[in-house]
């Protein structure tokens, strides 16, 4: 399958590092104009700079913003004011006791996780259906389905999204737009490596700290591995590809069989 994005334009938040930079790379790589978000104007220059020379041929611009914040949309969308493919990467994770976390706590998880991709989708999902044609996906996580019982606050979140995604699919209906929620599975990144050492002894080798927590928490895992960033990024690229334009509300699985079922 050949998938071609040229003439797209794409916005991906929090893609200066982890699962957001593999699909920053994935979408460009297959012909995409990326924006790339973060916080930090120059540490979105330097992951820039990283990505042209993985991809010397895509191009991508700088998309300084905290999409957390409505000042920080409202600025990146009059910085990039038109948006084919939006991706929801934006989210934080940890671990805590339930009966310890704060309402702040809890509000916090929402806005960042939940409430900015709904912002963005609301500011951005006018203009792709005027145009007839756009794509919009949210990260989700298998944490959605099967609810950590030390990250609660995580997997309400995340299992939030999949509510907005399947929403704003029905907004849409009819416009060419298709809006999609992707589950991902346990997946190999710097955070999830620190998450990991919280979990496990913090002196063993990597490799063994890996087969520790996904023995002892993840047991589920059909591929009983983590998943590498860029394997999410492919589900995320055929989804904002032409060739995926009769599935949309859908919620598509990268989660190594992690989730005992059939359907999401």
């Amino acid at each position: 399958m050949h998938i071609d994005l040229t003439g797209r334009t794409a916005l991906v938040t929090g893609s200066t590092q982890g699962i957001g930079a593999a699909i920053a790379l994935g979408l460009a790589r297959a012909g995409a104009r990326v924006a790339v978000n973060g916080r930090d104007r120059e540490r979105v220059s330097a992951s820039i700079a990283e990505f042209a020379e993985q991809a010397p041929d895509a191009e991508f611009v700088a998309a300084a913003a905290d999409v957390s914040t409505e000042e920080g949309a409202r600025q990146l969308l009059r910085e990039l004011p038109e948006v084919d493919i939006l991706v929801n990467n934006l989210g934080i994770f940890g671990t805590a006791d339930p009966l310890e976390l704060t309402d702040d706590e809890w509000r916090r998880y929402f806005e960042i996780n939940v409430l900015a991709a709904v912002r963005l989708t609301r500011l951005y999902l006018p203009g792709m259906t005027e145009r007839g044609w756009g794509r919009v996906l949210y990260i989700a996580s298998d944490s959605a389905i099967v609810i950590p019982a030390e990250m609660i606050q995580y997997g309400m979140s995340k299992t939030a999204l999949l509510a907005v995604g399947r929403g704003f699919a029905k907004k849409a209906a009819g416009t060419g737009v298709t809006v999609n929620s992707v589950i991902a599975g346990p997946t190999h990144t710097a955070g999830v490596e620190d998450f990991v050492y919280e979990l496990v002894d913090k002196n063993l080798p990597w490799d063994e700290a890996q087969r520790v927590f996904m023995r002892d928490y993840r047991p589920q895992s059909l591929i009983q591995r983590l998943i590498e960033p860029e394997e999410i990024a492919n589900m995320v690229v055929y989804l904002s590809s032409p060739q995926a334009s009769a599935t949309t509300g859908g919620a598509l699985r990268v989660d190594g069989g992690y989730v005992d079922a059939i359907l999401p």
